[in-house]
């Protein structure tokens, strides 16, 4: 396991400022009652929490804002509690849906939330005096029957009520596809959630994503209805980038915090390209950076953007926060290969990787142990059309392998010269890369 960077609590924020610094940074998009919420965070130890839907074996980019933000509340002195949708995952949320989702079988969400737990764990501390803690909705749901549920929940809901919300209404809305009974349900569900919260923990706070909103006053009204208390909610805004995408895709596909699904380097990338419109912002809500720094990077970009110091920052604070020292230390020199850094301690994966679209050839395993002169891999590769030419090339210095300049028009390329298990790389002039792939046989 990569090393864990946790946020120590009290480190920046402080309790009474909390509501200022998460409106600063862009974080708020509604609150049900602001100067009630100040007052109890004016002290430390009020408890918020966070759900998230155990529907993937892996967390993305689009949940980095809810996890930074209970990492924010904790080291304001307050406790984050996280709950795995085991119950609620199985049943389907259909804010933000437009159609009724895949349920899951009860194996699918064990596996998912022992994984989702794992990378949590590296935003959150479980460990202190306002150590995190993390539970499952199934611990008080799967039990009650469902008799018992609508004594005590359902009672509490008019049909009117609930077809008012807006997640219910768009669907009701939607002739072709509707709303099944099933997901009409969530939000007593998710309101039950709340109140099970609030009487075992004394948790008084729900955050989630501004599409949850319906859900999250339904349980504070549920709250209220039983025990006569208040209770909070906070939603976050709902991402898209300057261009109008929605935040945490990259070339149509989920940008994963598991490494075996987006590597350290296509998650450093992920930041790297970052539109400038968006990158002060994503510092804003994403990393642990105080507000007058990254006032200070703002202004520097201002003055030379060409620099991309800010995205170059953001980078290096997600990729560190989500995979490690380590991680972040082979996303950045997997990234300096393009800048013609010699190309070592890289693998298979982390070459083909960073030349996806580059040119490459096919070499058995045996031809190359045996040696082979540059000028004919060259040839082999695509990277010039004869051997006259290629002996021009390497005598005009213009030939690298694995980014080393090959001088000699004699040199033989053999199996030792590998860059990586199977992979070797040749370059042409600046930016022209070759990749040489060691085939079996």
């Amino acid at each position: 396991m990569l090393p864990l960077r946790f946020p120590q609590p009290g480190a920046t924020v402080k309790t009474m400022n909390l509501l200022d610094e998460l409106a600063a940074r862009g974080v708020i998009e509604q609150l049900t009652n602001e100067a009630g919420l100040r007052g109890l965070l004016s002290q430390a130890g009020a408890s918020i929490y966070i759900g998230f839907d155990p529907t993937a074996d892996s967390l993305h980019a689009g949940h980095l804002l809810p996890a930074v933000t209970l990492a924010r509340f904790q080291r304001a002195g307050h406790r984050p509690i996280i709950v795995i949708g085991g119950a609620t995952g199985m049943i389907g949320d259909p804010s933000g849906k437009d159609t009724e989702r895949q349920l899951l079988t009860p194996e699918d969400v064990a596996r998912n939330a022992e994984a989702i737990r794992a990378q949590l764990a590296r935003f959150v501390s479980f460990e202190g005096d306002n150590a995190a803690l993390m539970t499952n909705n199934a611990d008080w749901t799967a039990s009650i029957s469902y008799l018992e549920w609508l004594r005590t929940v359902g009672k509490h809901f008019t049909v009117n009520y609930m077809i008012a919300k807006e997640s219910v209404r768009r669907r009701l809305a939607d002739r072709e596809h509707g709303i099944s009974y099933t997901e009409f349900s969530y939000m007593l569900l998710q309101a039950w959630d709340f109140l099970q919260l609030y009487e075992r923990y004394g948790c008084r706070i729900q955050g989630g994503g501004n599409d949850q909103w319906g859900n999250i006053t339904a349980g504070v009204d549920l709250v209220r209805k039983v025990h006569g208390a208040e209770v909070f909610g906070i939603t976050f805004p709902l991402l898209t980038t300057a261009g109008g995408e929605k935040f945490g895709k990259s070339a149509g596909n989920a940008v994963w915090l598991d490494p075996d699904r987006t590597s350290p380097y296509q998650f450093y990338q992920f930041w790297i390209r970052t539109d400038d419109r968006d990158v002060i912002r994503y510092l804003k809500l994403f990393s642990f950076l105080p507000l007058d720094e990254i006032e200070a990077l703002a202004a520097e970009h201002e003055q030379a953007p060409e620099r991309r110091i800010p995205h170059r920052r953001l980078a290096e604070e997600m990729t560190r926060l989500v995979h490690g020292d380590e991680g972040l230390r082979a996303a950045v020199r997997a990234s300096e290969v393009l800048f013609g850094k010699e190309i070592t301690g890289l693998s298979d994966r982390d070459l083909l990787e960073i030349f996806a679209d580059v040119p490459s050839v096919e070499i058995p395993k045996t031809e190359l142990a045996a040696g082979m002169r540059l000028t004919d891999l060259l040839v082999r590769a695509g990277a010039c059309r004869s051997k006259g030419e290629a002996n021009r090339a390497i005598k005009g210095g213009g030939v690298y392998v694995n980014n080393r300049r090959v001088a000699d028009e004699r040199a033989v390329v053999s199996d030792k010269d590998l860059a990586s298990e199977s992979v070797l790389v040749l370059r042409s002039g600046k930016k022209n890369y070759f990749l040489v792939r060691v085939a079996a046989g």
